[in-house]
């Protein structure tokens, strides 16, 4: 029987240190190729899946070797311009919004690079519009996290011209492969591969979530035989994705 792990400390959540947790990237090999072979026939894509899941991760992937300009948030033009500006080159000191628009959507056009409109939601018709114009031009992806007319806005008639990329949670087998390449780093503890269902069912297969549980474990001050020290962890967890939520609207 193992023995009795680290103490546990009674005070206080630490600030959080996630951010700079870092999980191997596994079990999306299926969702790249997909990307892969739909970016060289250079179709429209829309990627689609519940928050937390991974979109983001899946551009991150393949944003350099494919070229990708991308839009990290996408649910204001605003927040698109200052988004995509930067990497064409182009300085917004004394333009409005609506010379801004105009000026990218005439530099995206000539780049012919696929741009990636990620973090969308619900789109107002000029948003739906200006994005539809970028993509008479050349290919566009859209991350979201559904399709439906009522989640996606205005857009949502444009659709029909998209290939579907869906991105879903975790399967136990999956969450698996990531702990143990987790382990195989230097990440996480050992004994991290004996919690994998209690983390499974913890998360839900939200990789965002493993992610935030896993920062917690690489601490390794918690007893990981010890169930009130399994809450114990996913309470810091909690409060640590509070606070740095917190931290990002102050």
């Amino acid at each position: 029987m193992a023995g009795p792990g680290p103490v546990e400390k009674s005070g206080p959540a630490e600030t959080p240190r996630q951010s700079a947790f870092i999980l191997p990237f596994v079990a999306r090999e299926r969702e790249l190729v997909r990307l892969c072979e739909l970016h060289a026939q250079h179709k429209h894509i829309l990627i689609i899946g519940p928050a937390g899941v991974g979109k983001s991760a899946l551009i991150g992937r393949v944003r350099q070797p494919l070229s990708l300009l991308v839009s990290v948030r996408s649910a204001h033009l605003g927040e698109i311009c200052e988004g995509l500006e930067p990497a064409l080159g182009l300085d917004p000191a004394g333009l409005k919004l609506l010379e801004r628009k105009k000026r990218l959507r005439e530099r995206l056009a000539a780049a012919g690079q696929t741009v990636v409109f990620d973090g969308a939601g619900w789109t107002t018709p000029k948003l739906s519009s200006f994005i539809g114009s970028v993509a008479e031009r050349g290919p566009v992806w859209i991350c979201a996290r559904s399709e439906h007319p009522w989640d996606i806005g205005h857009f949502w008639p444009l659709l029909a011209r998209f290939a579907r990329v869906e991105v879903r949670p975790f399967h136990l087998s999956e969450t698996q492969a990531l702990v143990e390449a987790a382990v195989q780093t230097g990440g996480v503890p050992p004994g991290a591969l004996e919690i994998v269902g209690w983390l499974q069912r913890r998360s839900g297969g939200s990789p965002q979530v493993l992610r935030e549980l896993c920062a917690e474990l690489a601490t390794g001050k918690y007893d990981l035989t010890s169930p009130p020290a399994l809450r114990r962890l996913d309470l810091d967890r909690r409060i640590h994705k509070m606070l740095k939520e917190r931290s990002l609207h102050e």
